[in-house]
């Protein structure tokens, strides 16, 4: 019987090859996805269509408004920077999200009897957030086996796994469709058309198009027409 893994799950790309590596390495995994408030719903609702189509056991979408803490473009009224203009820390990191996200993923993992949670950081081409870093992941994983019961009474030890954090986005890319990840059914971009497309300006969609280039791929996804895409 496989073992399980609690996958965080926003429909993309790096969760998503985030997904395939830990069924690669035989874990049976429960997806977790967040609706709080982020104005790239499509990303969300990508992730609801597809996480059993990806091999999830379940996927739990848990709800809450973090609009009311605001701080951040990807959650208030402040504008998405384009092309590359923006701080060291951009104005899309959502204060302490990856310490919300993940706490939710340790509670489900504890109730499920997981104590591999997946989590598709990159502390090489990615935006500059301070909960990407490899200390920090080390810090949580420690507070993780000391704040639970599972932690304290032995019955389980808490791994939180990064496989992508030290790899370039041309790298995962490679991973993942090596790994079969069809990647037409992933969404990046911080602030989409109307439509759904991606705007090919924002932060991560430069960093994926950057990456598709740096591969010798085509990026499959959509994006607006008069979008300039990274060479």
């Amino acid at each position: 019987m496989s073992k399980k893994a609690v996958i965080l799950y926003s429909g993309g790309l790096d969760s998503t090859t985030c997904m395939a590596i830990a069924r690669a390495e035989g874990f049976a995994p429960y997806a977790i996805s967040f609706a709080y408030g982020q104005r790239h719903v499509v990303e969300l609702e990508l992730a609801k269509k597809n996480a059993g189509l990806l091999g999830a056991v379940e996927h739990l979408v848990v709800d809450f408004d973090y609009r009311k803490v605001g701080g951040s473009a990807l959650t208030g009224d402040i504008a998405v920077p384009k092309d590359g203009v923006g701080s060291d820390i951009p104005v899309t990191y959502v204060p302490a999200r990856n310490t919300i996200f993940l706490s939710f993923a340790l509670g489900w993992g504890e109730v499920l009897g997981a104590f591999d949670i997946f989590i598709g950081v990159n502390a090489l081409d990615y935006s500059g957030y301070p909960d990407c870093r490899p200390e920090y992941i080390a810090a949580f994983e420690k507070m993780a086996n000391l704040g639970t019961r599972a932690g304290v009474d032995g019955s389980g030890r808490f791994t939180i796994h990064t496989p992508l954090i030290a790899l370039s986005k041309a790298d995962i890319i490679r991973k993942g469709v090596g790994l079969g990840v069809n990647y037409a059914t992933t969404h990046s971009c911080y602030d989409p058309a109307a439509d759904g497309a991606a705007c090919g300006r924002c932060d991560s969609c430069r960093l994926r198009l950057k990456g598709f280039a740096e591969a010798g791929l085509q990026d499959p996804a959509r994006y607006v027409k008069s979008t300039l895409r990274v060479k």
